[in-house]
């Protein structure tokens, strides 16, 4: 009994302490500490999917053209991860700003085993009608069998990947970065390793590239998971707490409306992640009339610029905590500034890395793929991407505060503009008119036209926020 009442003060210490770490400490050095961890590990994974994009494009053309395609379909299950993991993430994070992590213990148990089943489902969905799908995708005759070779060993792990989307997000938004990091890195690690092994050492081709990436995602899940279990997180995974405070048919009612609200709020990530899977298809269905020079350079072109904007996500995902954690609290200057310097930073950064990308366009198309007519295509839509690639750390960054708060329906608007609503017309309707180049313009327009849209919802929030601040000062003052 004294062992457990021991136990209880330290879990209440550490609390205490997590909760002024994320309410007391500057804002700028917060989201840094929190946003440096986040952006190794968010490179790392995209340097191995590059590096898929890499040591595949040694097979040939159409083979890099397939896990440009494949690519589209693992975004589902990181959509699905993502909408559970940012939406239980933010409502976690809320809770532990006002001090109520019972709350926090049930969306994370929540988020953790539905998510898990519906990457099951997932799972079946493209096992059954994998060609289909990639053939809605763009896979052409000469991609498809390097696709369902690949695809076989994605859909086999999509439903680990989709849940350590969920364990990473929570411990990013528990503030627990590092953590989330040494998850994601390792399994990237090993996949670059596994990738040359698998392929020319083994002999097993595109398959060997699937098989590395599935056995470094599963093992990167089993790292994230036992976080939860080593003492280092404040929430923790049982079925116990799911639909807690209920019994019978009433728990299946509150574990639908705690579910609800989970999607609710992570809805943006989903929209964001499936408009890019979709995206992507449109991209490689309008992208095949040009030859598979095309879908090549295109696809080595979305990994590259996808890298780049890895680094304006991760600062925008070091705000997200800071702001949701704040929110809770009712300390808006605090949101207000973490916005502030996240765009500013993610301006700063991005402008650096673009203007060498741009410089160095032709040698980097080339670097994946030797083939004259992909460098062709992908140095310029590189070059083009760059230039509005400072727009990036605006737009990520307003997303992202909308969703971490909990206004959903701004961030889903504002994700579904970017990654789809705008672009989707653009790449359907512009190469009627210019051909390759219509393909080549229709991302750094619909770019332009979300930044322009954002002014429109993040003005007035920062008004709504001033007024919250002089309000909380005044009442405190009448206290």
């Amino acid at each position: 009994m004294r062992n457990l009442s021991k136990s209880k003060t330290i879990e209440r210490e550490n609390e205490e302490k997590q909760y002024r770490r994320m309410t007391e400490t500057p804002v700028s050095k917060l989201i840094l500490q929190l946003a440096v961890p986040t952006i190794i590990s968010m490179l790392i994974t995209n340097i191995y999917n590059t590096g898929d994009t890499y040591f595949v494009s040694r097979i040939g053309t159409s083979a890099s053209g397939a896990v440009g395609i494949v690519f589209a379909l693992m975004a589902i299950f990181q959509a699905l991860g993502f909408m559970f993991g940012h939406g239980a993430g933010s409502i976690i994070s809320r809770h532990l700003g006002a001090e109520d992590p019972d709350a926090a213990v049930k969306f994370a148990s929540t988020s953790f085993f539905v998510s898990f089943g519906v990457g099951i489902l997932a799972a079946l969905f493209c096992m059954i009608f994998m060609n289909p799908i990639l053939r809605l995708l763009g896979a052409t005759d000469t991609i498809l069998p390097f696709a369902r070779e690949y695809a076989f060993w994605i859909f086999l792990s999509g439903p680990f990947l989709a849940t350590s989307c969920v364990l990473n997000n929570i411990l990013r938004y528990e503030g627990r970065a590092f953590y989330a990091m040494i998850g994601l890195t390792t399994g990237g690690i090993l996949n670059l390793i596994g990738d040359p092994i698998l392929m020319f050492g083994f002999h097993l081709g595109v398959s060997g590239a699937g098989i590395s990436t599935a056995v470094s995602q599963i093992i990167s899940f089993l790292i994230l998971l036992h976080m939860f279990y080593s003492g280092k997180t404040v929430t923790y995974f049982s079925l116990r707490t799911v639909g807690r405070a209920a019994s019978g048919l009433f728990r299946w009612r509150v574990l639908g409306r705690d579910t609800s609200d989970i999607v609710k709020t992570g809805f943006a990530s989903f929209v964001r992640q499936t408009l890019n899977s979709v995206s992507t298809g449109f991209l490689t269905s309008q992208s095949s009339a040009y030859g598979d020079a095309a879908i090549a350079g295109m696809s080595i072109v979305g990994r590259v610029v996808f890298l780049m904007a890895s680094v304006a996500i991760g600062i925008g995902q070091g705000l997200q905590p800071v702001a949701a954690f704040n929110y809770g609290a009712g300390k808006y200057r605090r949101v207000k500034r973490g916005y502030g310097f996240t765009v500013a930073a993610g301006t700063v950064v991005l402008g650096v890395i673009a203007l060498v990308m741009a410089v160095f366009a032709a040698p980097v198309i080339a670097w994946f793929r030797p083939d004259a007519d992909v460098v062709k295509i992908g140095a310029p839509a590189l070059r083009w991407q760059c230039a509005t690639c400072l727009l990036q750390a605006w737009i990520i960054g307003s997303n992202m505060l909308f969703q971490s708060i909990g206004k959903s329906f701004r961030a889903s608007f504002l994700a579904g503009l970017k990654s789809g609503f705008c672009f989707i017309p653009l790449v359907c309707i512009l190469p009627r008119l210019w051909g390759i180049n219509g393909i080549i313009l229709a991302q750094p327009l619909a770019d332009v036209i979300t930044a322009a849209v954002t002014v429109l919802f993040i003005v007035p929030f920062m008004n709504e926020l001033s007024k919250s601040e002089r309000k909380t000062v005044s009442d405190s003052g009448k206290v």
